[in-house]
């Protein structure tokens, strides 16, 4: 039986688009060694998030159970079982960029988007989400805003950036 054939049940409530990318996930990504990061990767590079009705189809695909690709989903910080907002905002919380004022930064951003790391605005604008060094640390504190990595900034740095993305006060 084809994993398209399947899994089309486990994947029914989601877009056939979003159907598709997910199978072609597995069934490209299956045969490496080591083959659940990537697959969790491509996933999550083509939807954004990993969602739930993914799992019994990975899980298949590799012949795992489902807890155990959902511990793995779970254990890394870097996947999101919910869509993002239309924009991440990654506040680097490594030792270097706590000792140089991220913990102001964080500050900031709580209160300028009233939200708390692993949240989206309620407006869909912005998911904040901590990560534990962008590699930057000479130039700390640094935060990735959409795949874009700044450093040595500061609270006024840190809203300009914000607002030349249209992001609200």
């Amino acid at each position: 039986m084809s994993l398209a054939v399947a899994d089309t049940e486990a994947t029914a409530s989601l877009p056939a688009a979003d159907q598709a990318r997910i199978l072609a996930a597995v069934e490209r990504l299956r045969d490496l060694p080591g083959a659940l990061l990537p697959i969790l990767h491509a996933i999550q590079d083509a939807l954004g998030h990993v969602p739930a009705a993914a799992v019994p189809v990975i899980a298949q695909g590799l012949n795992l159970s489902r807890a155990e690709v959902h511990g793995v989903i779970s254990f890394y910080h870097h996947f999101r079982s919910e869509p993002p907002g239309r924009h991440v905002l990654q506040l680097c919380r490594a030792e270097a960029c706590q000792a140089m004022g991220a913990r102001e930064l964080e500050r900031r951003l709580r209160e300028r988007l009233r939200i708390d790391f692993h949240e989206t605005t309620a407006d869909g604008a912005v998911t904040l989400e901590p990560v534990y060094c962008l590699g930057n640390c000479a130039c700390a504190p640094s935060a990735m805003l959409d795949g874009e990595i700044r450093g040595r900034l500061g609270a006024e740095a840190l809203d300009q950036w914000l607002d030349g993305c249209g992001v609200a006060r």
